[in-house]
């Protein structure tokens, strides 16, 4: 059984059908940008390090309980969340990452090893087609 931090960090609840997903803290400055595959492929092992790295960190945090570790937990995330949108990436989800292409988003989730989904605009992660 996961503790309470766990399952309030790792597994967040899941909006309701039909609402548009938000980035993770809305309020963080963003600078969008349009990334091909290529370009969003040479970023992707950066964004797995971060991800790997708070995933590891928030993961040994949760073994703790109480206030100050769900703190914690949240600046750890927060911060992984402020860096990859200070890269032009878009946070849908506790470790998911999109990347916009300019039609859709290149989708990627911790622990996935490579850039292999996409979804459309309109449809978001429960749309998400394998790239051929």
């Amino acid at each position: 059984m996961e503790s309470g931090i766990v399952a309030r960090i790792i597994r967040p609840p899941r909006p309701r059908r039909g609402w548009r997903r938000l980035p993770y803290n809305p309020g963080l400055p963003t600078q969008k940008k349009v990334f091909s595959y290529e370009e969003a492929s040479v970023l992707l092992p950066e964004v797995r390090q971060a991800t790997e790295e708070a995933y590891r960190r928030v993961e040994s945090i949760a073994a703790s309980s109480g206030r100050a570790a769900q703190a914690e937990a949240d600046e750890v995330v927060q911060a992984w969340a402020q860096a990859l949108l200070a890269r032009g990436l878009e946070i849908k989800g506790l470790w998911l990452v999109d990347f916009d292409n300019g039609s859709g988003y290149y989708c990627w989730r911790y622990p996935e090893e490579r850039l292999d989904f996409y979804h459309s605009y309109e449809e978001g992660f429960g749309g998400r087609m394998r790239i051929q």
